[in-house]
């Protein structure tokens, strides 16, 4: 039997129309879309199918509605074709907000508590830093170590927080902090010979120490809410190593608002597991593209419309 991986899409994947085909097609996706309407008491549903995505791209509602996405693709597998999680996969794993979505997917958060913790993360990462404060920069063709060095010498250069927030994988690395350190980040790296450097529409910095408020805030949610042990083991961001003990999980999710996203260990830990095959289950085809970038004796696959679904049962063995 292959052994698989399934990942879950975090913030940036998010677009209007997405679970449109999927509600028109399954019962069971309106039904998640419609919990999840519940559980925020918002039509958060109808601002994913039809926007505006200025709405739809706020941190409080990208949030919640990638996880609703995410976790109706799964309900779909299960319902149409007897997926089993816990028989056809053997990790979990989940982009920033992803990680969410895979201990939601994997039964260890219920669906409502599930977004309403989202949403709570997204109003905190807003709050927590002032906008116009702090930025994000991806540096193409830079690898973990060369951009801690960038990192740390635009942080003594400005007296400002630089710190690297994702590790992509395939040469590209994300920074955060204040505005004016990732800023020298950027002479720094093409000082360096790194040219290629796009500012993030991000509304915070994300994943740096600014995010320690919002840690706080996270801190306090999750003590309240229950959590199971997950069906599978989920690869964690900030150890990019399998976790199923709950309050072990409980704290990497706090550390993960302020913690290096480890995607390409995460990636490289799951082969080194022997996984085969990662299958991206929700918006967007983001993490999918990352993997062939880190290894490309991987197979992937996404999916998020009835016909990937209708392929993806079709071959699973």
């Amino acid at each position: 039997m292959t052994k698989r991986a399934l990942v879950f899409p975090g913030q940036g994947s998010q677009a209007v129309g997405m679970g449109v085909d999927l509600a028109a097609a399954f019962p069971v996706a309106r039904e998640v879309f419609q919990e999840t309407d519940d559980a925020l008491e918002q039509g958060l549903s109808k601002l994913m199918a039809e926007g505006p995505i200025e709405t739809l791209t706020l941190t409080e509602n990208a949030q919640p509605a990638l996880l609703a996405m995410s976790v109706a693709v799964l309900r779909v597998l299960e319902k149409e074709g007897g997926f089993d999680l816990s028989a056809k996969a053997a990790f979990v794993a989940g982009h920033s907000l992803g990680e969410y979505s895979a201990l939601a997917a994997a039964g260890a958060f219920a669906l409502p508590d599930a977004v309403r913790l989202v949403r709570q993360r997204g109003r905190a990462m807003q709050a927590a830093v002032p906008v116009g404060t702090g930025a994000m920069v991806a540096l193409l063709g830079v690898d973990l170590e060369i951009g801690q060095t960038i990192a740390r010498e635009a942080s003594e250069a400005s007296g400002e927080i630089c710190t690297v927030a994702n590790d992509n994988g395939g040469g590209q690395l994300v920074l955060s902090g204040h505005k004016g350190a990732v800023e020298k980040a950027v002479a720094i790296a093409a000082e360096k010979g790194f040219k290629k450097a796009i500012m993030l529409p991000v509304s915070a910095p994300f994943h740096s120490p600014l995010m320690a408020p919002a840690a706080d805030v996270m801190a306090q949610a999750l003590g309240s809410i229950a959590l199971a042990v997950p069906a599978v083991p989920l690869v964690a961001n900030v150890t990019a190593s399998a976790v199923r003990e709950t309050g072990t999980i409980r704290t990497l999710l706090v550390s993960q608002v302020t913690g290096l996203v480890r995607w390409r260990e995460t990636v490289l830990y799951l082969k080194e597991q022997g996984v085969s095959e990662i299958v991206e289950l929700g918006a967007g085809k983001v993490l999918a593209g990352l993997v062939r970038r880190i290894d490309k004796e991987i197979a992937t696959r996404s999916i998020s419309a009835p016909a990937d679904i209708e392929a993806f049962l079709a071959a699973l063995q």
